[in-house]
């Protein structure tokens, strides 16, 4: 396994610091603050590692209460809610420095038959003959920022190829609608928790963006303030997140200095595995002008 994978594993497996109690550390990805996706797969990492691995989890439901510290370790502590039958609850909430900076929910439940019905995957192209966003972002070159530049072409563990790429230094006023065909940069273990939770952490890539297409602005605006707000995710039917899977993104409404998005999640074969809905803030600050 690629070392930078590896990494990525080894930063979600967590460290056990009691039967309900562990402690991560923090990956900068350049942004200054930690990504929501870390602490989203850590979370649901510490509620799968109590629960048997017979029961994968099926739903999450999180909020994200303050930015955390990269330089300082999370505690996530566990809430044995129920154990029933054919359901299991956990509650998590992720601590630093004594304050809550994350909550989450999430079930779990055994495997059992029913009904059948499902989304049909979107006719896009497939990821073969697609460029990556860190290919993309070379191909930018001195365009970028110092900074910006380093951050965006650092070898990622997971790759992301999207089907129509966008400039973020040149927004243009689009449909609220992109597609993303990702995956791991290497094979990962047969483990149907870990894919879960990658997929977890990987969910909030591009998602809240997707909101700011219809306004002709991205991320790096200036003035643009953005930060998840909660994170819901349902897990349909088993996956891999070492082969290629569709990521459909849509926003449906951006109001009150927030946006909502959607997510959906596609294996090659047009199987939906997963979903996501997301609120998030994007908030304009003023620039320049004369104080008043």
């Amino acid at each position: 396994m690629q070392p930078v994978l590896a990494d990525l594993v080894n930063l979600l497996g967590l460290e056990r610091l009691d039967r309900d109690l562990f402690r991560g550390a923090s990956q900068d990805l350049g942004w200054g603050a930690i990504f929501g996706g870390q602490v989203l797969g850590q979370a649901l990492s510490a509620a799968a590692q109590t629960v048997p691995a017979d029961r994968p989890v099926h739903s999450l439901h999180a909020y994200f209460l303050r930015a955390g510290d990269l330089q300082r370790p999370i505690v996530y502590q566990v809430d044995r809610i129920r154990d029933g039958a054919s359901f299991t609850t956990r509650r998590v909430v992720a601590v630093q420095e004594g304050l809550a900076i994350f909550s989450l929910s999430a079930s779990f439940q055994v495997a059992e038959e029913g009904l059948e019905h499902a989304d049909a995957m979107p006719a896009v192209p497939g990821p073969d003959d697609l460029l990556s966003e860190r290919d993309l972002a070379l191909r930018l070159g001195d365009q970028l920022p110092e900074a910006l530049r380093k951050m965006a072409t650092a070898l990622r563990p997971i790759e992301i190829r999207p089907v129509v790429p966008r400039n973020p230094l040149v927004p243009r006023k689009v449909e609220p609608v992109r597609h993303l065909w990702l995956r791991a940069i290497d094979r990962l273990p047969d483990d149907d928790a870990l894919h879960r939770y990658l997929l977890a952490y990987a969910s909030d890539f591009s998602l809240l963006g997707t909101s700011l297409d219809p306004h002709g602005l991205s991320w790096i605006t200036p003035g643009m303030q953005m930060a998840s707000l909660d994170h819901a995710m349902w897990f349909h039917r088993p996956l891999r997140l070492d082969e290629w899977l569709l990521y459909a993104i849509d926003s449906s409404s951006a109001s009150g200095a927030r946006g909502l998005v959607r997510g959906r999640f596609f294996d090659r074969s047009g199987k939906l595995v997963a979903s996501v809905m997301q609120e998030g803030l994007i908030r304009m600050r003023p620039q320049g002008g004369a104080a008043g």
